[in-house]
């Protein structure tokens, strides 16, 4: 039987991002990991607008593209229009140049620049280009961008993965991502770090996924320093590989827990990492629930397009929390994430209540059926949450 998935995503909402930031900036910048569709979304961009405008493509992972740019001013500031450059972070001291080309006063030049790590990581990009320059993160398919939302939780939003016929087939191009991202990517930003110390680091930090992140334990597993520990979170966060949920702290008389939580940003990286080659694997291994809650709290965020400094948990030494609380400018919001058939009201639903100054709290389930358990809470479907929170929030 042939199990070859086909997709025609359209990402229209990044199209119209792109267009809204190049009527405030001359430059702007799409940001996300290596693989999930940036060069894809540039190239639609591109072919809307060549019918107005000359535009030119640079690839700077093609030697032919990276030896034009040997001599930077000379090849950039003859051209007009837009000019697309893929895989900056291969070339930062260009960012300084592109401030110098769009602040002559007759430029009509626009630059739209992909890059596999965030801006933090290029730092050169916020320095030079301050006021200049708007970002966009790109991240890997979500939930209503698919068919088949098991699928997609478990090969994961890459979509060579997500597109794989079977699990097995996905884990093998996720097994050969890793090692370019070690080998290659992470050489390619000026980091020096032997890639076998940072796959041992990556592999420890999978057993953190959904749970406090005790640092010192970690720099103890490794046999290294708190200090290093943080530097290589550091590089992962850049490289938008883990996510880090900041704790939010309430005005109560509880003790409240004061550590970080991280998680593996992508489903399937984090199935690879645990060997979990398929549903019946993923249904069966005892991190199920927090492959659940992983995966659905990456999609609540991005389908709610929460920024990621209005995104924490909120917990407390006796047992209370909520998985993720959104500090929105509008309202605060909480969510759970559970892997059960019929989601009920629990201690830690009515503590979140008291204790934060919630709106609304939603337990997102995998299940198909919206229903109250209480009037500030709702069990809502994952696939249900995008259009839940147009109308709530």
């Amino acid at each position: 039987m042939d199990n070859t998935v086909v997709l025609n995503v359209n990402r229209p909402e990044y199209l119209e991002k792109i267009s809204q930031n190049f009527k405030i900036h001359p430059v702007v910048a799409l940001l996300g990991p290596r693989q999930c569709g940036k060069t894809t979304l540039a190239r639609a961009y591109h072919a809307a607008q060549e019918a107005d405008q000359h535009v030119t493509y640079f690839d700077l992972e093609n030697p032919q593209h990276l030896a034009q740019l040997e001599n930077p001013q000379l090849t950039l500031s003859p051209l007009s229009g837009l000019v697309v450059i893929d895989e900056v972070q291969r070339l930062p001291d260009l960012f300084t140049l592109l401030r110098v080309l769009v602040d002559r006063p007759d430029s009509n030049t626009r630059f739209l620049i992909l890059g596999s790590a965030s801006r933090d990581l290029i730092r050169q990009s916020s320095e030079s280009l301050a006021g200049r320059i708007g970002y966009i993160e790109v991240s890997p398919f979500h939930v209503l961008e698919i068919e088949e939302m098991t699928r997609h939780w478990v090969q994961g939003g890459f979509p060579k993965a997500y597109l794989a016929p079977d699990a097995m087939l996905a884990n093998t191009w996720l097994q050969n991502y890793i090692r370019t991202y070690l080998e290659s990517d992470i050489p390619n930003l000026g980091i020096n770090i032997p890639a076998q110390t940072l796959r041992k680091f990556w592999n420890m930090l999978v057993h953190y996924h959904g749970n406090i992140l005790n640092v010192a334990e970690l720099a103890r597993s490794i046999e290294s320093s708190s200090a290093t520990v943080k530097k290589y979170l550091d590089i992962l966060l850049g490289t938008f590989m883990v996510r880090e949920l900041k704790p939010w702290h309430a005005n109560i008389a509880k003790r409240q827990v004061k550590q970080s939580k991280v998680y593996l940003r992508d489903s399937g990286l984090y199935h690879h990492f645990l060997g979990i080659n398929g549903l019946q694997a993923l249904q069966s291994h005892p991190k199920l629930g927090a492959s659940w809650e992983g995966y659905a709290l990456e999609n609540v965020i991005k389908l709610g397009q929460f920024e990621p400094e209005e995104c924490y948990f909120w917990a407390t030494h006796q047992g209370a929390e909520l998985d993720l609380l959104v500090q929105s400018p509008k309202q605060a919001v909480g969510f759970e994430f559970k892997y059960q058939d019929a989601p009920k009201m629990t201690k830690s639903l009515y503590s979140a209540l008291e204790s934060l100054e919630v709106e609304k709290i939603y337990v997102v389930y995998p299940g198909q059926r919206t229903y109250l358990l209480h009037e500030q809470v709702t069990v809502i479907p994952l696939t249900h949450i995008e259009r839940q929170l147009s109308v709530d929030i």
